[in-house]
């Protein structure tokens, strides 16, 4: 079973993204950019871990403000969520980035998110 942590969360994520759903959903509001993060169920079964794992971890990111969670709406990334996973996009996935997103997109949120 591997280890967890908050970077290795953001990071499936991300792998989740590109590798399976082949989809990131995006959300520009005039705070930013917030991006649908995947459930926790979703991410249990991605990393092979029991659900209960997860969950802790899903807090800690709430608390950091990483992310918020909604009834009914989901999980999205605050604003330095999306900073924290775009910067994953950009060092560990820029090929896949700019295969869905197209370079222009993905050049814009990139530098959309270093304001």
């Amino acid at each position: 079973m591997p280890t967890l942590s908050v970077d290795i969360l953001f990071k499936a994520a991300v792998q989740l993204f590109f590798t399976e759903e082949h989809a990131i959903s995006l959300t520009f509001t005039d705070k930013g950019i917030r991006i649908r993060f995947p459930t926790t169920r979703r991410l249990a079964e991605y990393l092979n871990v029991p659900h209960y794992y997860i969950l802790p971890y899903f807090a800690m990111m709430e608390e950091q403000e990483l992310v918020t969670r909604e009834e009914r709406v989901g999980i999205h990334t605050t604003n330095e969520g999306s900073m924290k996973i775009i910067r994953i996009m950009k060092e560990d996935f820029f090929k896949e980035s700019i295969h869905l997103l197209g370079p222009e997109i993905f050049e814009q949120i990139c530098k959309q998110s270093e304001n």
